[in-house]
């Protein structure tokens, strides 16, 4: 996607790969970023530091992805680029991680990615085109050995990625 002009929206957006996605995304012509984080300390931080627009954001409870996706529409009237980024590890394998740690594993690796979905793709499919990032890392693609939780969300995190594609790239949506 050319980002001239663009409106892009990166979760995870106080840490390392979210701010270097906004500074490459300003570098290329971006007209605003919108940062996302957990931490309101950590993300008006980061964008004050990158200059840009942060809101504290849990990516895991969907009306809090509705009001971001809302704030960013009002304050710009679009969303060109969601970047679902937000992530965190989780070590264990079957008996050593808790159901509490898969748990939240799939509620920060998938349902956010859905979550960002379900909220932006009805503005994105009503102007006939937008993209949808989803971080999902390597371990998505490949098993990572002692870390059995992180794995299998970030796997089912390419395969929402891949749902996403063939069902709206009719409507003009990208998918990665």
């Amino acid at each position: 996607m050319e980002l001239q002009d663009r409106v892009a929206v990166i979760t995870g957006g106080s840490g390392g790969i979210g701010q270097a996605m906004a500074r490459a995304f300003l570098r290329e012509g971006a007209r605003a970023i919108v940062l996302a984080d957990l931490s309101e300390e950590a993300v008006q931080a980061a964008a004050t530091d990158i200059g840009c627009d942060g809101v504290a954001c849990d990516v895991t409870n969907e009306q809090q992805i509705i009001d971001l996706v809302q704030h960013t529409l009002d304050k710009y009237g679009q969303i060109d680029l969601f970047c679902s980024n937000a992530g965190a590890g989780g070590s264990g394998l079957l008996t050593d991680a808790s159901n509490e740690v898969w748990q939240n594993q799939w509620e920060l690796h998938v349902m956010a990615h859905l979550y960002a979905a379900r909220a932006v793709l009805p503005h994105m499919i009503e102007r006939g085109e937008g993209y949808l990032l989803n971080t999902a890392s390597a371990a998505g693609l490949l098993a990572a050995i002692g870390s059995g939780p992180y794995t299998v969300t970030k796997a089912a995190a390419v395969k929402l990625a891949e749902f996403l594609s063939i069902t709206h790239a009719d409507d003009g949506i990208k998918v990665s």
